[in-house]
């Protein structure tokens, strides 16, 4: 499992890159823990591919700094196949993410 740490402002989007595998019932989800409110997630747009049909493919996630700042939360993500809940994730991804407070970053 890798875990990355990121810091943002409030507003600012960090995109990441998962690799998908769609093709065999996989399926990314995530989970905010700490400050959830200082982060959101949302899909981002897909990444063109012209690879074959079966092969993993990439998807993107934007995670964006939320107003007024100054917090920490943690994103997990996991690769799961949904209908089979009680089955470990076939991968796992954690996101630090402190998102600072809006008058630090102006006085840059």
């Amino acid at each position: 499992m890798e875990v990355r740490s990121v810091v943002l402002s409030p507003g600012e989007p960090y995109e990441l890159r998962l690799t998908g595998r769609g093709a065999r019932g996989y399926v990314w989800t995530w989970q905010v823990s700490g400050d959830t409110d200082v982060v959101a997630v949302s899909v981002g747009p897909p990444v063109s591919d012209e690879s074959l049909p079966g092969a993993a493919v990439e998807r993107t996630y934007v995670v964006r700094g939320r107003p007024p700042g100054g917090g920490r939360a943690r994103i997990r993500f996991a690769q799961v196949r949904p209908p089979y809940p009680d089955e470990a994730p076939y991968d796992e991804f954690v996101l630090d993410v402190e998102v600072t407070d809006a008058e630090v970053t102006d006085a840059g």
